[in-house]
């Protein structure tokens, strides 16, 4: 029985700044600064290969010295504004109702919600009383691809039902104004905030690339290399500058047994659906399937527009390419990177 994705909703927050116009904002921040340092971090706004980004409250409020409860309230508000407009665009994309969707995937880690984002979906969009949730929190990057793999196997086992994943991150929101480490610089110049929505089937009759594989990759001893420390005043950033370097050293391991399981190889793969972490992890990529003939131009350009939005990123990438009415028996990997550290994997055809 296959499992399809029929069809991608992004949903933009309604605040944007081009990084050129964030500058003067950084300045203020790093007034205080040693200059040096100052001209380095604003040397990383200007060379991280991301041009916009868009966020749930304006650039201005990012540097105001808030609560983590105040941030917080701010995320959840608008989270659930985000979620519900873009679960309400797929379904028209899909000619869908709310009701017709039996489970329900929600994925967040930059922030704190309880009840989870599903609760007030279901709720707000009168979804089906029986529908089958799972909110998925701390998978971070990694979780936009997390989420189609368990939507896949849930539909695996359940013919005739459709599911829907929905992933939204605000990292503006875990934005440290008193933390002036390399790390918290990085990341507020990398990140974006963003929402996107995933619809897959197992109807016969329903059209999308059919997942054909999917599976986890988890490195050992890599657990402090990236995810978030819960400090008095928020979620705080942590990145190891080693990530690009260990995926390099991973990436044989990661893409090869993976296709060879499914008759494949890295030549036979006409697309890849790539979460752009950053420029230098998308460096790293990009040197290893340029040797291989390939190239991953779109996960660039979504860096470009948005930067990285976290789970939502891959999502952003994949609707790139559901919109180009590929041919038939076109092949594509999907991949993404996360805390754990681990790597995710799915494997389609269309």
């Amino acid at each position: 029985m296959a499992v399809k994705i029929t069809a991608v909703a992004k949903q933009l927050p309604q605040y944007s700044r081009d990084t050129k116009d964030i500058l003067p904002l950084v300045e203020i921040w790093l007034s205080g600064q040693e200059e040096r340092y100052r001209r380095k971090v604003l040397k990383i706004f200007e060379n991280a290969a991301v041009d916009k980004r868009y966020s749930i409250m304006a650039p201005e409020e990012v540097f105001v010295n808030t609560s983590f409860e105040e941030k917080n309230d701010i995320y959840i508000r608008e989270s659930i504004k985000l979620a519900e407009k873009s679960l309400n665009k797929v379904l028209k994309k899909a000619n869908l109702k709310p009701t017709d969707i039996d489970y329900i995937i929600t994925v967040s880690c930059t922030g704190i919600m309880i009840p989870s984002l599903d609760a007030y979906l279901i709720n707000n969009l009168k979804m089906k009383q029986d529908i089958v949730r799972l909110p998925v929190t701390e998978m971070g990057c990694a979780a936009g691809v997390s989420g189609i793999i368990y939507a896949k196997n849930f539909l695996k086992a359940n013919p005739n039902k459709r599911a829907v994943i929905v992933a939204v991150e605000a990292p503006t929101a875990t934005f440290q104004l008193e933390d002036f480490s390399m790390v918290n610089a990085v990341s507020a110049a990398i990140f974006g905030d963003g929402c996107a929505s995933v619809i897959l089937s197992s109807y016969e009759n329903e059209k999308g690339p059919e997942i054909k594989d999917e599976a986890m990759y988890h490195f050992f001893d890599a657990e402090k290399m990236m995810g978030f420390k819960l400090r008095n005043t928020g979620l705080q950033m942590i990145l190891d500058q080693a990530v690009p370097q260990t995926i390099a050293d991973h990436f044989p391991n990661i893409i090869h047994p993976f296709l060879e399981k499914n008759q494949l190889t890295i030549q036979d793969i006409d697309h890849l659906i790539f979460h752009p972490g950053g420029k230098k992890i998308v460096q790293t990529v990009e040197d290893l399937f340029g040797s291989l003939g390939k190239n991953i131009d779109d996960t660039k350009d979504v860096l470009k527009l948005y930067g990285n939005m976290s789970s939502a990123t891959v999502l952003y990438v994949l609707e790139r390419f559901m919109d180009k009415n590929l041919p038939k028996g076109d092949k594509g990997i999907m991949l993404s990177f996360g805390p754990g550290f681990s790597a995710q994997r799915v494997l389609l055809e269309w």
